[in-house]
């Protein structure tokens, strides 16, 4: 069965009635205080909720394109925090203290992933259209902002960016 609804606001017509719930990289935008409770309501005894989060991480010799391109957020007032505050792979935040304190659930697992992925300017500039930072944008701040991705990236001698990834999984049993 598949239901297209916000999560906070669907109400299964049957209580119990599936045995995992999961969310791809759309939990964080679900309010903790509803969406644990309306994870358990949905879920069958010893059923599960499984979730991930994806994220940019930087590792040491990762490709130094990102922090060169803080100039250009800051001048779009959108810049990232300190480099200290960037994330390294398997640095990402987990949640379980936030799962056990629902009172809900027992997490059962926690695996942290990390990949590369390779962008040429046109493909890293559709990547960037997804993310509701760059969506927020005025048109301005987007078209020099990608005006430099594309000036930037023309410049390599491989006009391609690597982008580092990383992920956390989080599994958590329905507590009875």
């Amino acid at each position: 069965m598949n239901i297209e609804a916000r999560f906070e606001d669907w109400r299964p017509r049957l209580a119990g009635q599936f045995d995992l719930v999961f969310a791809a990289t759309a939990w964080h935008w679900v309010d903790p205080a509803i969406g644990y409770r309306r994870a358990w309501e949905a879920l069958r005894p010893g059923g599960h909720l499984a979730f991930w989060s994806a994220g940019h991480v930087f590792p040491d010799g990762g490709d130094p394109f990102f922090r060169e391109l803080q100039d250009v957020y800051d001048e779009i007032s959108n810049g990232l925090p300190p480099v200290g505050d960037w994330p390294r792979p398997g640095e990402l935040e987990e949640r379980t203290a936030e799962i056990e304190a629902s009172g809900l659930f027992t997490v059962t697992h926690v695996r942290h992933f990390d990949w590369e992925q390779v962008y040429d300017a046109e493909s890293y500039i559709a990547l960037l259209d997804t993310f509701s930072s760059h969506i927020a944008m005025d048109a301005w701040q987007r078209d020099l902002l990608y005006g430099e991705v594309r000036e930037r990236l023309s410049r390599r001698p491989d006009p391609t960016l690597r982008r580092h990834w990383g992920s956390v999984l989080h599994v958590a049993r329905r507590r009875d």
